[in-house]
């Protein structure tokens, strides 16, 4: 199976707008639970209302954002709770999507994981301290995608991916200082590659687990350092 589940057609302006709102929703530009108003996005990002309202509805299927009645967008809103519902909800997708990437994924596919993480690795080293670059995001997403490529199934690839989104939003708690003293995230990410690709599906399955729940044990602990229990 070919690795590449990219779009083969030229973006569009409404391609280009989704992709920027959807950077700042993950970079935390636009906070949780904030307003995706028609005319300050128009303001922002020099778009129409018409380019907005075919975008708005795709972060809404990606997960980023909800619609209401009478209410409009709003990026989604976070929790300790919705956080730890996600974590199961990713660690039981992630590591099927996983443990079958690697049972389908062909060579151009082993090519691509390392690929991605080459470019990953290079970019973790340059990330100073209290600094998430937007390249390193988008790094990061392309090679957890990369590896989950592998897996025949579009189905339970796309689950994988739109959890993986909603995630990505509570980087908002994110504390780098405490990444640095509590895990080697350069390590941990080798460690996912091997395995990937040295074809150990229960390994990769079992770093996956792993990884994802130490991000959620590091958020949380970043979000209770920001609003001690009174």
């Amino acid at each position: 199976m070919s690795s590449g589940r990219v779009r083969a057609s030229i973006p569009t302006r409404a391609d280009r707008v989704l992709d920027q709102i959807r950077l700042d929703i993950l970079n935390g530009q636009l906070e949780p639970g904030a307003r995706l108003g028609f005319a300050d996005l128009g303001a922002r990002y020099a778009v129409s209302t018409g380019v907005l309202r075919e975008v708005l509805p795709r972060l809404v299927e990606q997960g980023l954002a909800t619609s209401e009645p009478q209410l409009g967008f709003r990026v989604i809103e976070v929790s300790v709770d919705r956080l730890n519902q996600l974590t199961e909800a990713r660690v039981a997708i992630e590591t099927l999507v996983t443990r079958t990437a690697v049972a389908d994924g062909d060579l151009a596919w082993e090519a691509d994981v390392v690929a991605k993480h080459h470019a990953l690795a290079r970019l973790t080293e340059a990330t100073s301290a209290g600094q998430i670059q937007a390249d390193w995001i988008a790094a990061h997403e392309q090679f957890h995608l990369a590896i989950l490529s592998g897996c025949a199934n579009s189905y339970l690839f796309d689950i994988a991916h739109r959890l993986r989104s909603v995630a990505e939003v509570y980087r908002c708690w994110s504390a780098p200082e405490q990444e640095i003293a509590h895990r080697d995230i350069a390590a941990e990410h080798r460690g996912l590659m091997d395995a990937a690709i040295s074809r150990q599906a229960d390994l990769a399955a079992e770093r996956t687990d792993a990884h994802i729940r130490r991000t959620t044990e590091l958020l949380i602990a970043a979000q209770a350092a920001r609003h001690p229990a009174s």
